[in-house]
């Protein structure tokens, strides 16, 4: 229900209570039978309905991330000639069957370590057979499955990255050769390896944007996965097929065994290194500022999209930057800065602003990802035609400070497709800086100027003549 319905905002508690009082009920009652029945006959094999319920519930899954990619196709032809989306507007199927992938992995490799210490270190199998003494331990098909999947995908993707990633460096190498030639062209000859420092921060800064075919490939692996739904109706795991098709070759069948054991292993390890994850950025500064954005990233959306999180700050966050800045608008000029994530907050506040306050209000903007990522992984909110609804709002005042070094941020409107629709104004939103300022020592210094990258904006001259240059443009278009 949580995956299908957009629950308002008024629900969300009665919801949330209910499903607390429906898992309550379901914990006491399986308590409760297992404290009356004092004589239970011991089944051979699985417990009752466990397969049929797995089955199904991998049917279930099945069956929505068919509907939420045919939805999204059907969305994609209502998008304006031109958008480029990113994965071609697929990525809400893809984060779906990422989310079950994953899901499913992680719940196969519970079953699998706790059923091998319960038969003593024996993974169970249906071709390897466990001593008498021991008793079969068969978990679903599915999750043998699920098993499979998971180290084939992850085989598939580290394949593709692999090929991708040597495949688009000739390119990305070529950009940053000539960024460094049109922004250092009388550079000495001391300065050389400053150069190839800031040529490999460029070539690097653009790598997730070519990620493209390793998602692609990773939602391909999902999707094929789904046939196997099929058999886990029939409760047809991966080394019974391969005993059915091979006949009298059991070799394959133990071999496919073994394949999958390392599927269980292998994701038992990403799921230690998950827990290390969780652990690390309390340590590490770097790694608790990647776990920050990630976590912004998706805490920014509201909470029917991550019902487990805590609240949407967007929520409250917009709406009080929305009275501040109209009280005061009503005072004089404002400049609304945001910075990275707080970029897209600035560009929704302008978005919820009275009618009254738009004259008195200017945007600048730095290390912005509102196009490079949100226009891109949600166009349906954040698209293009969001973005050239905040430029008619302000008047286009508005200034986007960006770098070729910043693996975050970058331009808003530098698509020529997008330009062509846009008006004259909207060319001088954008705003490219130099990073470094300068490949040599520059006095009184002893090194030289640092690589700012994704950070620092407001340090930076550009940022202080941009603010005069809104200032005065509000001055000048405002009314009275």
């Amino acid at each position: 229900m949580l995956l299908t319905v957009t629950v308002p905002a008024g629900w969300a508690g009665p919801l949330r209570r209910a499903v607390w009082i429906l898992v309550a009920v379901a914990t006491v009652s399986s308590l409760g039978y297992a404290v009356s029945r004092r004589e239970v006959p011991v089944p051979a094999g699985q417990m009752p309905g466990y397969e049929g319920a797995v089955a199904g519930l991998v049917a279930a899954q099945g069956l929505l991330l068919v509907l939420i990619a045919a939805v999204t196709l059907a969305r994609r032809r209502a998008q304006p000639a031109g958008s480029r989306a990113l994965l071609r507007g697929l990525g809400t199927p893809l984060v779906a069957a990422m989310s079950v992938t994953v899901a499913s992995a992680y719940t196969a490799t519970l079953v699998f370590r706790t059923a091998d210490q319960l038969d003593r270190g024996r993974i169970p199998d249906p071709i390897r057979n466990n001593p008498p003494a021991l008793g079969p331990l068969e978990p679903p098909v599915g999750y043998w499955w699920a098993a499979l999947a998971g180290l084939a995908a992850l085989l598939v993707v580290s394949a593709a990255i692999a090929v991708t990633l040597p495949v688009a460096r000739h390119r990305r190498r070529a950009y940053a050769r000539h960024v460094v030639e049109r922004d250092y062209p009388d550079a000495p000859a001391e300065a050389t390896p400053r150069l190839d420092a800031v040529r490999s921060t460029i070539a690097r800064s653009f790598v997730t944007d070519e990620l493209g075919p390793t998602f692609v490939a990773f939602f391909v692996i999902s999707s094929v996965g789904l046939a196997t739904v099929a058999l886990d109706l029939i409760g047809i795991g991966p080394t019974q097929l391969v005993a059915r098709l091979g006949r009298r070759h059991d070799t394959l069948a133990v071999l496919t065994a073994y394949v999958t054991d390392v599927g269980i292993w292998v994701i038992s390890l990403l799921v230690i290194g998950l827990l290390i994850l969780g652990y690390r950025p309390y340590r590490s500064p770097e790694t608790r500022r990647l776990v920050g954005v990630l976590w912004d990233l998706g805490t920014f959306w509201p909470r029917t999209v991550h019902p487990f999180a805590p609240p949407c700050y967007a929520a409250r966050a917009v709406p009080e930057l929305a009275r501040r800045v109209t009280a005061l608008a009503a005072q004089g000029p404002v400049v609304i800065s945001g910075h990275s994530h707080g970029s897209v907050l600035a560009a929704a506040t302008v978005l919820q602003l009275p009618p009254e306050a738009l004259p008195h209000v200017a945007l600048l903007t730095h290390g912005s990802p509102l196009h490079r990522i949100y226009a891109r992984l949600y166009p349906a909110y954040l698209g293009e035609q969001a973005l050239r609804d905040v430029g008619d709002r302000i008047g286009w005042r508005w200034r986007n400070l960006w770098r070729d070094t910043d693996p975050i941020g970058g331009p808003i409107f530098a698509d020529p497709g997008l330009r062509a629709h846009l008006p004259p104004a909207a060319g001088a939103v954008d705003v490219r800086l130099r990073d470094p300022r300068s490949v040599v020592v520059e006095a009184p210094d002893t090194v030289p100027p640092p690589v700012e990258r994704h950070w620092h904006y407001h340090t930076e001259p550009e940022y202080r003549e941009a603010v005069r240059e809104l200032v005065d443009d509000i001055r000048a278009d405002a009314p009275g």
